[in-house]
C-alpha cells in the first residue's frame, strides 16, 4: 500500500541533515504532498543529494511558516551543543520531529489501524528488533523492522489494519516525539552511554523513558529488570501510570517473564526451549527472546509459532555473526558492539578466545570487562584508542598486541590460534568505529572480507 499523494498538502516541513534519514524524510514528504526545505552543514551532502531534490536546497533563515523541524538523530538540538537551526526552532517554537513522528502521524492519518511497537535500551534493541519482526513475519503476521537499525522510519510503506511497525528507537529519536504511541514499548536495559549528548546519566534516562508517553491502559509497557535503573523505572511507571506493565529477565530471578535452565517461562508455564535457538547464545540473548516473545504474545502468536521463529532465527548482522570456520577456528563478527557492556555480552559466551577490540572508546573505556579477562587469551588492538585499551589491560596482566588495523589483525589472530590450539577469535570491538570506518556495518562487513580472503588463500 502506498500513502495518499495528498496525505501532507498545504504542510511545509525543514529538513536539517541530509544522511540518510534526511534523504528519506526529504522524498517521502514530497510524495505525501508536502512541501520542504532542505539544508545539510556539509556542501559535499548537498552536493551529493538525488538531482529531485536539489530544487530544495536552500539555508534556513526563519522557520516561522514550517509545520516542524525535522532534523538528523545524530545532530544536537540541546548538548553538547545545540545547532543553530535547533536553537531557532525552540525560539520560534516549532516543533522539533524524529521521523518516526512523521510515520506515526501519516499512519494514523492513513486510517491505518497497524500497531506500532517501539523497542530501546542501550544495548539488545537491534536484535530484539529483529527477532520480533522476525516471529512475526514467520506467523503471517505482516510487520515491518525500521527506525535506528535499517530503514528509516519514513522508508517504510503503509501497513494495513493487521501489520506491526517495530521501531529500534534512540534515546536521540524518543526526544522527539509528539503524538507518536506505541501500543506496545519495550525497554530492555540501561547503562552509561551518549552522556555528551544527554548531559548525565539522568538526562539519558530521561530520553530513554519517553518512550513510555502518552501509553494508556490499552498499552503495554515491557521493561527488563536486571538492572537498577530500569527495575525503578518499571517500579516508577507502575505508581504514576494506568499503562499494562509486564517484566522480563533473561537470568534465573522470577519476573513476568523469565528463563531458568534454558527454559523461556511465564507465570503459566514454559513458552519455548531456548537450547535449539542457536543463534541466540548467552545470557542477554535469553532477555532479548523474553521481550520478543513477551511482544509475540501480545500481537496474538501461540507458543508454538514463538518457538518455531526462535528456532529458525537467523541472528542479526554484525552481532555475534559467525563468519568462517579455518581449520577449526571460527572467527565471529560482533562489531556492534560499541561499547563495553555491549562487549561483555559476547565475552560472555567464550571461555577462552583472542579479542580483537579498539576504535574510538567511550568514556569508561573497557574498564568494565575486567570480570572477563581471564577468557582473553589474546587481545589484538586496532584503531585510535588502541594504546588507552593497551593500559587496562597491561594492568590486569592481559596478553596483547597492539596491531593498529584489521588486515594486521586477522592473519595475526589465525597465527596465534593454530599455534597455541584456541577455536575462537571474537571481534567485538567495545569502541565506536569512526576513526577508521563510516560504521560499525563497514568495520564488520571488512572483517568478513579479511576472513573470507584468508579462508581462500588456504584453500
Amino acid at each position: 500500500m502506498n500513502f495518499s499523494s495528498t496525505l501532507f498538502h498545504n504542510q511545509h516541513y525543514a529538513i536539517l541533515g541530509l544522511g540518510k534519514n534526511g534523504i528519506v524524510a526529504a522524498k517521502r514528504l514530497l510524495t505525501m504532498g508536502a512541501t520542504i526545505q532542505i539544508w545539510d552543514d556539509q556542501e559535499q551532502k548537498r552536493n551529493d543529494i538525488p538531482a529531485e531534490l536539489k530544487p530544495y536546497v536552500k539555508s534556513f533563515k526563519d522557520l516561522q511558516n514550517f509545520n516542524a523541524l525535522v532534523m538528523s538523530p545524530g545532530i544536537p538540538h540541546l548538548l553538547p551543543k545545540a545547532h543553530p537551526i535547533a536553537t531557532l526552532a525552540i525560539e520560534q517554537n516549532i516543533p522539533i520531529f524524529s521521523d518516526a513522528e512523521l510515520l506515526y502521524r501519516a499512519v494514523k492519518k492513513s486510517g491505518s489501524k497497524a500497531r506500532f511497537v517501539a523497542i530501546t535500551g542501550t544495548n539488545g534493541k537491534s536484535t530484539t528488533t529483529v527477532l520480533l519482526t522476525h516471529l512475526l513475519n514467520e506467523a503471517g503476521i505482516p510487520a515491518m523492522a525500521g527506525g535506528n537499525l535499517g530503514p528509516a522510519a519514513l522508508a517504510l510503506p503503509l501497513l494495513r489494519d493487521n501489520g506491526v511497525y517495530v521501531l529500534e528507537m534512540s534515546s536521540y529519536m524518543l526526544e522527539r516525539l509528539s503524538e507518536f504511541t506505541a501500543d506496545i514499548s519495550c525497554l530492555l536495559n540501561m547503562t552509561p552511554d551518549h552522556l555528551e549528548r544527554h548531559g548525565d546519566m539522568q538526562g539519558y534516562i530521561k530520553a530513554k523513558s519517553h518512550i513510555f508517553d502518552r501509553q494508556s491502559s490499552t498499552d503495554l509497557a515491557i521493561i527488563g529488570v536486571e538492572d537498577n535503573i530500569c527495575s525503578h523505572i518499571a517500579q516508577t511507571l507502575g505508581n504514576q501510570s494506568k499503562v499494562q506493565i509486564q517484566t522480563i529477565t533473561g537470568i534465573d530471578k522470577k519476573a513476568d517473564f523469565w528463563v531458568s535452565n534454558h527454559i523461556l517461562r511465564d507465570q503459566r508455564g514454559p513458552i519455548a526451549d531456548l537450547t535449539t535457538a542457536f543463534l541466540l547464545p548467552g545470557d542477554h540473548n535469553a532477555q532479548n527472546a523474553a521481550a520478543a516473545a513477551a511482544m509475540a504474545l501480545r500481537l496474538g502468536l501461540s507458543k508454538t509459532q514463538i518457538q518455531t521463529g526462535l528456532n529458525s532465527y537467523q541472528g542479526l548482522a554484525h552481532r555475534q555473526r559467525p563468519v568462517a570456520t579455518i581449520h577449526n577456528i571460527t572467527f565471529i563478527n560482533d562489531s556492534k558492539a560499541t561499547n563495553a557492556d555491549a562487549a561483555s555480552k559476547a565475552l560472555t559466551c567464550y571461555n577462552e578466545l583472542i579479542w580483537i577490540a579498539g576504535g574510538l572508546a567511550k568514556s569508561n573505556g573497557i574498564d568494565d570487562l575486567v570480570p572477563f579477562f581471564s577468557r582473553i587469551k589474546l587481545a589484538l588492538l586496532i584503531g585510535e584508542d588502541a594504546q588507552l585499551l593497551a593500559k587496562t589491560l597491561q594492568a590486569h596482566h592481559v596478553s596483547y598486541k597492539i596491531v593498529r588495523t584489521l588486515e594486521h589483525a586477522v592473519p595475526e589472530a589465525f597465527g596465534y590460534a593454530q599455534t597455541h590450539h584456541i577455536n575462537t577469535v571474537l571481534l567485538s570491538p567495545a569502541c565506536a568505529s569512526f576513526d577508521q570506518f563510516s560504521s560499525f556495518e563497514e568495520r564488520g562487513d571488512h572483517f568478513a572480507e579479511l576472513v573470507m580472503q584468508l579462508s581462500s588463500s588456504l584453500s
